[in-house]
């Protein structure tokens, strides 16, 4: 689903707000740490019982986030068929979620939460100045994404590129100047 442009401006932003509110100095961006600093509860599959870890499957082969009476964010994710990277995509997405304030599920959200993990762990102005050779093996092991999530930040990377780097919007000199980076 494509999100209308004044949605990804709002979600590039936040993700700045993260950074800067989070305190955010390094790449690759760890999940696990950001959630610890958000006070959300990460609970992996493995410690569910057989039940609970069932129906957890049955719900999201990857993982999914709640939020419950008292409050409390809590994400799980399965982290017995998962590799690394996809954990971290996987996390960062709920994270989103929460972020963005959803209260519901739908095809809006999901795109909002894809968006705002894609662009989390691996914005395009990092790319730019973080990666000498601009090639899906290289975002793959500055950013520790997976080959797809890698291959969509270098088509993003690509895109953004073609409006030029000339001009950085605030936000992005933002996420720059977390990571100590002058802007060009």
């Amino acid at each position: 689903m494509k999100l209308n442009s004044e949605t990804y401006e709002y979600i590039k932003r936040a993700v700045a707000d993260i950074f800067e509110d989070y305190g955010i100095h390094e790449i690759p961006l760890d999940p696990f740490e950001l959630a610890n600093k958000m006070g959300i509860s990460i609970i992996p599959y493995s410690s569910l019982d057989g039940k609970a870890k069932a129906e957890a499957l049955r719900y999201s082969s990857d993982g999914f986030s709640v939020e419950t009476i008292d409050n409390t964010w809590l994400i799980y994710y399965n982290d017995d068929s998962l590799d690394i990277p996809r954990i971290h995509q996987t996390i960062m997405h709920e994270i989103g979620h929460y972020i963005l304030g959803h209260t519901c599920e739908g095809p809006v959200e999901e795109a909002e939460a894809k968006f705002f993990a894609k662009y989390a762990l691996a914005p395009p102005p990092l790319i730019h100045t973080l990666t000498e050779e601009k090639s899906v093996e290289n975002i793959m092991a500055t950013f520790k994404i997976g080959f797809q999530a890698a291959s969509i930040a270098n088509e993003n990377y690509d895109k953004w590129l073609s409006y030029g780097p000339a001009s950085y919007t605030d936000y992005e000199q933002k996420i720059l100047m977390q990571l100590g980076i002058e802007a060009e």
